[in-house]
């Protein structure tokens, strides 16, 4: 991979932007590398928990302009051109929708700047851990455009609604401290490196426990967060009903007792429906 660096240690898998050069900007083959490399860890269902964590002084400044100025045809001139703007939109967020709807938890680790479509990537992530010097910025309405690919839609589920709009309105940077203030950030560490240890840190912890636990909780929340507390626990019944092991739960208790680490299935590989036959 170009953009990317992944490694996969003790059912952890780290994937790394790698292109400070360009400030880790997102372009078409940023887009087809990510979505390439979740396919694969949702498929393969070995890692237990994905941290994502950045190179250089800035964590990604977001879309490459230059996307805008060739890769990305953005056609106004006609209802058809227009039309197509929203298939190709409805790709792209399709991508960052990966991150929430993988496997695992994602826990990300950002330093320095988190502009425009990071945001969008980050709010799709479980957990997010900052440096003392990280901000969040949505860049686009400072070029004159709507942000589209999930921060408006994700981002209110995050922060008041108010500093949503003022920071959407007014393209002003929210500090690592104010993010964690209002709840966007889980935690701020002196350093870059401090940061990525408390992340991977985290990803231990959870890949210490059932695998098929830890996604019924995220099925669990996420759907939670989108309906209302009723649908939500014939939800929950349905979801324990399905996934529920006593040999999971003997073993953590038994793992507790005597300060061992528990011995648990990881998911099963997933097999394409298109490939069979």
């Amino acid at each position: 991979m170009k953009c990317f660096a992944l490694t996969q240690t003790d059912h952890i898998a780290h994937l790394v932007l790698n292109q400070p050069e360009a400030l880790n900007t997102m372009h078409p083959t940023f887009w087809r590398e990510l979505d390439e490399v979740l396919e694969q860890l949702n498929r393969e269902g070995q890692a237990r928990a994905l941290v994502i964590s950045s190179t250089g002084k800035h964590f990604s400044a977001g879309m490459s302009l230059d996307t805008f100025a060739g890769a990305i045809s953005m056609d106004d001139q006609s209802p058809e051109g227009r039309a197509a703007v929203f298939d190709l939109l409805t790709d792209m967020q399709a991508t960052f929708t990966r991150l929430e709807t993988l496997r695992m938890p994602v826990i990300v680790a950002i330093q320095g700047g988190c502009i425009g479509g990071a945001v969008d990537m980050v709010t799709a992530c479980c957990i997010r851990y900052a440096s003392a010097d990280a901000f969040f910025c949505v860049q686009e309405i400072n070029i004159g455009m709507v942000a589209d690919v999930g921060t408006l839609q994700r981002l209110p589920k995050l922060l008041p609604q108010a500093l949503v709009k003022e920071l959407a309105y007014t393209g002003r940077r929210l500090s690592a401290e104010r993010a964690q203030a209002h709840g966007l950030v889980n935690e701020v560490f002196e350093s870059a490196e401090a940061t990525l240890a408390a992340a991977l840190q985290c990803a231990r912890e959870i890949a210490a426990k059932p695998p098929v636990a830890i996604w019924g909780t995220k099925q669990a929340i996420h759907y939670a967060r989108d309906h209302s507390v009723e649908d939500s626990l014939r939800q929950m019944g349905w979801l324990q009903g399905a996934i529920w092991s006593n040999a999971h739960v003997r073993e953590a208790v038994l793992a507790m007792k005597q300060k061992r680490a528990g011995a648990f299935p990881s998911l099963s590989a997933l097999t394409p429906f298109k490939t069979l036959g």
